[in-house]
């Protein structure tokens, strides 16, 4: 029989992540992988630049009649645009734009497709059939032209650009749970077979508990991975239909709708400090979230663990 002093020695002699909580754990594996680390710190510097633009409302607020389309400079250091508007502050209010965009749409999805997926595995038979073949029917549609045909309709109807975002939100969220719920769904269907669920039918539990308390739970990993890829691909709609002039319309700036200006070959040629920032922005923002995404895929893995 082991003495208190040897149950001190083995704690001490055992693996450290033996010992630490999970969500430890996996924030050691993910400060390994070098590459997801480069991602979140990326993403929290664009995140905090974002944060900050309100501080800078009076020069976007501001024209500079006498420096329209001007190239950067000490007063402006990524120049002007066609309206004299300070590039560098609409940049910082459009990344507030896009990255609101990317989470709360993102947000939607999760919300809709974890508790439909939970529902469906869960209840299984018809529940399950109804469910399914409603995101069958969701995924037939094409995802790019029916967003291109919602947001003419916006445009025909005249939707207030600053009500336009919240729409544009709304539509991606709802357009895109349909894969989530799907991944849920078939988590759901291994997890309820498993003995803690069987304990929990043996002590009478109510099914929305079992659900909501018990398996979804265990599906936090597929869900954050999910979600964290699918900001990058929210923000990239997002960036699509703004470029087309559908979906955030000025003077709301956007990362998108400042990419716009590229249309005209004199502003692509001869006026780069338009263009150039917001697509630099945008595609910093997406590749650091893919690789903040793949890391914390490998990090929430539980067959890495050594």
């Amino acid at each position: 029989m082991e003495t208190n002093t040897e149950k001190k020695v083995n704690i001490k002699g055992a693996k450290q992540e033996d010992i630490m909580s999970p969500w430890k754990v996996v924030w050691k594996r993910l400060k390994r992988d070098k590459l997801a680390m480069i991602g979140l710190y990326t993403l929290i510097i664009l995140v905090a630049v974002a944060v900050i633009g309100p501080f800078f409302s009076y020069a976007m607020e501001a024209t500079d009649i006498e420096n329209i389309n001007a190239a950067p400079s000490m007063q402006h250091i990524l120049g002007t645009d066609e309206v004299g508007r300070d590039v560098f502050a609409r940049l910082m209010y459009g990344g507030r734009i896009s990255l609101s965009v990317g989470i709360v749409s993102v947000a939607i999805e999760v919300l809709i497709g974890t508790i439909l997926g939970g529902i469906a595995g869960y209840y299984g038979g018809v529940v399950d059939n109804i469910i399914m073949r409603l995101v069958d029917i969701l995924m037939c549609f094409p995802f790019l032209p029916l967003l291109l045909m919602l947001s003419a309709v916006m445009s025909a109807r005249h939707v207030d650009p600053k009500y336009r975002i919240y729409v544009v939100m709304f539509i991606i969220g709802i357009i895109g749970w349909g894969g989530l719920c799907r991944l849920i769904r078939g988590q759901i269907l291994s997890l309820k077979e498993q003995e803690f669920m069987q304990a929990a039918e043996a002590l009478g539990l109510k099914d929305r508990r079992k659900i909501f308390r018990h398996l979804l739970p265990n599906t936090f990993a597929s869900i954050i991975v999910s979600a964290t890829l699918s900001v990058g691909g929210a923000i990239l709609t997002e960036s699509s239909l703004s470029y087309l002039g559908l979906g955030v319309t000025p003077p709301t700036p956007s990362w998108g709708n400042m990419i716009q200006c590229a249309q005209d070959i004199y502003t692509l040629t001869f006026q780069p400090w338009r263009w150039i920032p917001p697509g630099v922005c945008i595609f910093l923002t997406v590749m650091a979230i893919n690789l903040l995404g793949d890391g914390l895929r490998d990090a929430l893995d539980p067959k890495l663990k050594r």
